[in-house]
């Protein structure tokens, strides 16, 4: 498989990996999936925010023995790899940002598959007597802290009450009861989050599905936001775009809506309204579980409540889960992030912005590195406006580290490089302060300072770590003189120079 288009779901995605050598590994070694499962991995790949030591570029790996579940494999780590991103998805790693803002501008929309679909290969109904979330969804827990097992990788699908129009995006789920999930809304910030709101205003459930274990397209970008996706833009359909062919829906069997037709577990349910529950209602542990930022947040007593009505799923059916903090996250916020701010700089100043890296240190979401072009005397100035557009076009950001042309953005010590050669404190940083940013950032709270007025306030800072264009010439690196390594030691650059050039790259995300 060499074309994007041959991955349509996980399974072709899995065949993908096995051609690829050392990218995924199995275990047959039974494991326990509350807390083990993922303490397991987060030595193997999980990379990203998660407590040292850890991974980065790991395999992704499948847990064939699930304590508990005998029927069941789980998967994870499937993208916490940018390199194995960019091969799923067919796609040099460091150009990922600019494929996705051009699938985002030319989108493809999602097609009805009529009759049963692959993910609907064995059913379980809520009114049958054996039915219990516990048993039927291998879910893990990341930490023995956690409030209960969660669905970290659950593609939520609804559709707006007043307009029909069908989204989907990620939502933390944690089962709490046989046919009971919690959904944690983060406030404003997400499609079904607003649609749920809308429903309970009518006083009615709104129809849910969550598809678990989809093609890596729908995946990544599931987690656009506006203003790239307004309100009423389905991902789906630059899913679409980025495989060349509409992602394939059905109807779910219980409740008017749809799901990923080939998924590989699907829950049919409803959120709710008037209903608030609180996350760690059976445990009392305090705590959710691990995000993105590398901790474990308090629990929420303001999540929604799922009645479940049905889980349908494929035969021998593959669980895929995340860790919180780990690179899958990074990339699959990240990588979004980045399309973002492109496709909203290229529009304001084409040509300026030459990519742009959404640092694995925020979790692909609270830090960009963007790499800037100064070709005339009057784009002097006009790498800070690119910042804040930057700023404007994902609000959830809240560092911008700008640097020139000749800085690798994806390589950390070539951006500290910059910083700490072309950077002074008092005369390139730019304070932005007292913005809404994300509630999950810890400093961000009226506990960390008094200033701080409520969670999510933060000050968006800029590091200006370009050179002022007058000055390009004093700040000329070094000339080395160019030469084909693979002469001298063939073992390291068998391929040819660009190639080895370019997994470097990738490799030091």
């Amino acid at each position: 498989m060499n074309n994007r288009t041959d991955i349509i779901d996980l399974r072709t995605a899995l065949a993908a990996l096995e051609q690829m050598p050392g990218e995924l590994v199995q275990t047959d070694v039974p494991v326990e999936p509350l807390a083990e499962l993922a303490g397991v991995y987060r030595y193997v790949g999980a990379g990203g925010t998660v407590k040292r030591p850890t991974r980065t570029n790991g395999p992704a790996m499948i847990f064939n023995q699930v304590k508990g579940h005998p029927d069941a494999r789980v998967l994870i780590g499937l993208l916490s790899s940018r390199k194995r991103v960019g091969a799923l998805l067919g796609c040099e790693p460091e150009k990922l940002g600019w494929l996705l803002g051009e699938c985002a501008s030319h989108p493809l929309e999602p097609e009805l598959k009529e009759g049963t679909a692959p993910c609907q290969e064995v059913v379980h109904r809520a009114e049958d007597p054996d039915f219990d979330l516990y048993k039927l969804i291998p879910a893990p827990t990341n930490t023995p802290d956690d409030a209960g097992p969660y669905i970290t990788f659950g593609m939520c699908y609804a559709s707006h009450p007043d307009t029909g129009r069908g989204d989907v995006t990620i939502h933390r789920l944690c089962i709490q009861g046989k046919d009971e999930l919690s959904i944690f809304f983060t406030p404003g910030a997400r499609h079904i989050g607003a649609m749920a709101e809308r429903a309970e205003q009518l006083g009615k459930r709104l129809p849910i599905s969550i598809s678990i274990g989809v093609d890596p397209a729908i995946e990544v970008t599931s987690c656009f936001e506006p203003p790239t996706t307004p309100l009423g833009f389905n991902e789906l359909a630059i899913a679409g775009a980025l495989r060349g062919k509409p992602v394939e829906l059905c109807s779910c069997l219980t409740i008017p809506e749809k799901a990923i037709a080939r998924s590989e577990y699907v829950i049919e349910g409803e959120v709710v309204p008037g209903v608030r529950v609180k996350e760690d209602q059976n445990t009392g542990s305090g705590y959710a579980m691990p995000e993105f930022p590398g901790y474990t947040g308090p629990a929420s007593d303001q999540c929604w409540l799922i009645k479940v009505k049905a889980v349908t799923h494929r035969r021998q059916p593959i669980m895929q889960t995340c860790i919180g903090p780990s690179m899958e996250h990074v990339n699959m916020a990240g990588i979004c992030t980045e399309a973002s701010i492109l496709m909203m700089t290229e529009r304001a100043m084409p040509g300026r912005v030459l990519n742009v890296y959404a640092h694995a240190s925020g979790g692909g979401k609270y830090m960009a590195v963007m790499q800037i072009q100064k070709s005339v005397p009057s784009d002097e100035g006009r790498q800070r406006q690119a910042a804040i557009l930057a700023f404007s076009s994902f609000p959830e950001l809240k560092h911008v580290i700008l640097v020139d042309d000749d800085v690798d953005i994806f390589d950390s010590d070539d951006v500290l490089w910059a910083l700490n050669t072309r950077y002074q404190g008092n005369l390139d940083t730019i304070f932005i302060p007292g913005v809404r940013c994300h509630p999950l950032d810890p400093s961000s709270n009226p506990a960390y300072h008094p200033t701080i007025p409520d969670v999510g306030i933060a000050c968006k800072t800029i590091f200006d770590c370009t050179v002022p264009f007058p000055q390009k010439e004093r700040f000329r690196r070094a000339r080395f003189m160019e030469c084909d390594p693979a002469r001298f030691v063939p073992e390291l650059f068998g391929k040819r120079e660009g190639e080895a050039s370019e997994a470097g790259k990738a490799e030091n995300v």
